[in-house]
Parts: C-alpha cells; sequence; structure tokens
C-alpha cells in the first residue's frame, strides 16, 4: 500500500472520530444539564433558608446577577 493511502485513511480516521466525539460529548453534557441544572431562583432561596435567613426578591436576584457575571 503507498504512503498517501496510509495518509488519507489516518486524517479520515481522525476526522471522523472528532465529528463522533463531538456529537457523543454534546448529548452527554445535554443528559447530564437535565440530571443537575444549573442554579435557578428556587435553589437560592432554598440556600438561604438552610442558612436561617429569609431572602427578599432583590437578594435572589443580586445573587442570580452576580453569579451570572461571574460565569
Amino acid at each position: 500500500m503507498e504512503w498517501y493511502f496510509v495518509l488519507l485513511i489516518a486524517i479520515g480516521a481522525l476526522l471522523v472520530g472528532g465529528v463522533a466525539g463531538f456529537f457523543i460529548a454534546r448529548a452527554w453534557f445535554k443528559k447530564y444539564l437535565e440530571k443537575n441544572p444549573p442554579i435557578d431562583e428556587r435553589s437560592i432561596r432554598e440556600m438561604f433558608r438552610q442558612m436561617g435567613r429569609t431572602p427578599s426578591e432583590k437578594q435572589v436576584r443580586q445573587v442570580l446577577a452576580s453569579m451570572k457575571q461571574n460565569k
């Protein structure tokens, strides 16, 4: 077999593997986010309650804004 056929097969395998890996990783990440959603208002309220505080709506919004800003 000629060397350029081997090179073409290797490049093709890398491309196919990269595309397949992308779609597999994308599906895994979607499933992960469904099981473990990012933090939302309800979770922030619950965290405040666990600390023994009752949050105001303003406090909840401030925490959400600061988390979005830090991402």
